[in-house]
């Protein structure tokens, strides 16, 4: 918790200010500069707040230099192995793991409430029938304030929970319909005997024509990529939610602003992007010539997929990311894919290459989630919307535990202005 006696000593010209510092649970210790302004007249300048701590939170926590990542103080990877994706649902929600009984109403709540509105499907039909299937989801999510009107006033602690279900139940079916709507198939309606990513896939890959079983495998796969990507802290799209949320905007809305945000190329299509480049260089016999490229400081030719923005180490989900993949490859193979073969062949030479060690430059999460959701058959438009439905929830806690903090104030940025300084108005005859 923050330590009021410690406090840093900022010195410029003839000013000088004692600011508090704050010490987390864990982490660096953080210059409180709330008061800088009223106290010296100055601003910090930090574009891309890459120093700059937005808010405090209790809820996920990544230690880059040590390739860490904790929900609520429980490493990525035991969660992924012991768990599955509603229990780590309910861990960020509420903030320790369900017991049995616990896990079992929450499991009930989100799969009975997985049906849309049925006055939704002619939503979907206003679309164009190329609409991106993001497109989709930005305009469904945000209009579901106009059909959940129960659920939107964010002062009632018992319509944020309710909203908050909502939104976890109904995200998959929002992204599978927008995909059938990509595909010019009929809708599939969810069912409640099926758990969390079994109805996802049916819902995407199941056609009335025929019976559809879900492979477990894939299913267990499916999970594994939604709990890996359930919440990654302070990102560009969760702190587009707060921001959202610290005017008071209804749930929806402010998910529907992280879906936005996300859909960027440089936030949520880094898979995608992966894929692009394994599509690049086409077989493995061309990889040599990649990796001498990327090598090139010269060349403007760099491997996607490989180490992290953030993780100056190794990124822990990436392993557990890895195990997935193989088992699904194994189970589908890759002999006629030669995308696939160029992915398992760049991986061996990376993980050998002295070169991608000194630089920790290792696979990362979106190499082999890209991999996986190919050989699943999804394509490269609904890599984003999965990432979506997996990363409702972390928006979710994050938004939840803002609206609840006494500390809370609209997001207003400031800046380092750099424009023209006040001029009079020229009549347009004079100019």
């Amino acid at each position: 918790m923050a330590d009021e006696q410690k406090t840093a000593k900022l010195t410029f010209g003839d000013t000088e200010v004692d600011l508090p510092l704050l010490s987390p649970t864990a982490g660096p210790d953080v210059i409180d500069i709330r008061k800088l302004y009223a106290q010296a007249g100055v601003f910090t300048y930090d574009p891309g707040f890459t120093s700059t701590a937005s808010c405090d939170s209790t809820i996920t926590f990544i230690d880059g230099n040590e390739g860490q990542l904790l929900h609520r103080g429980y490493p990525i990877d035991q969660l992924a192995e012991k768990s599955h994706f509603l229990e780590v649902c309910y861990l960020l929600l509420y903030g320790d793991l369900p017991n049995a009984a616990q896990l079992e109403d929450f499991e009930h709540r989100v799969t009975n409430h997985t049906m849309l509105h049925e006055q939704m499907q002619n939503f979907f039909r206003g679309f164009r029938r190329d609409a991106h299937p993001m497109a989709v989801m930005v305009g469904v999510v945000g209009a579901m304030s106009a059909f959940y009107h129960d659920s939107t006033d964010i002062s009632d602690p018992w319509q944020r929970e309710v909203a908050s279900i909502r939104l976890i139940a109904k995200m998959p079916t929002i992204a599978a319909w927008a995909y059938k709507y990509h595909v010019g198939q009929p809708f599939v309606y969810p069912r409640n005997d099926l758990d969390y990513a079994s109805n996802f896939l049916r819902m995407c890959f199941s056609v009335p024509a025929e019976d559809y079983v879900v492979n477990p495998i894939l299913s267990r796969a499916m999970d594994r990529i939604f709990t890996l990507h359930a919440d990654h802290e302070q990102n560009a799209s969760t702190s587009t939610v707060r921001l959202a949320s610290s005017s008071g905007a209804n749930p929806f809305a402010c998910i529907a602003a992280g879906i936005a945000c996300l859909w960027g190329p440089a936030h949520g299509g880094a898979n995608q992007a992966c894929l692009e480049m394994l599509r690049e260089i086409g077989t493995p016999d061309q990889i040599p010539k990649y990796i001498e490229r990327a090598k090139d400081k010269n060349d403007p030719f760099r491997l996607m997929g490989f180490g992290h923005r953030v993780y100056k180490n190794h990124d822990p989900r990436a392993q557990v990311m890895k195990q997935s993949a193989d088992e699904v490859l194994d189970l589908l193979g890759i002999e006629d894919n030669p995308t696939l073969q160029t992915a398992k062949e760049l991986e061996r030479i990376a993980l050998e290459d002295d070169y991608f060690r000194e630089k920790k430059l290792f696979p990362n999460v979106d190499f082999y989630s890209g991999i996986i959701l190919d050989a699943m058959g999804f394509p490269q438009s609904m890599f984003t919307p999965i990432f979506a439905v997996a990363r409702t929830v972390g928006w979710i806690s994050q938004w939840k535990e803002q609206i609840s903090d006494p500390q809370l104030k609209i997001g207003r940025p400031r800046q380092l202005y750099m424009g023209e300084t006040l001029r009079d108005y020229t009549d347009v005859e004079n100019r």
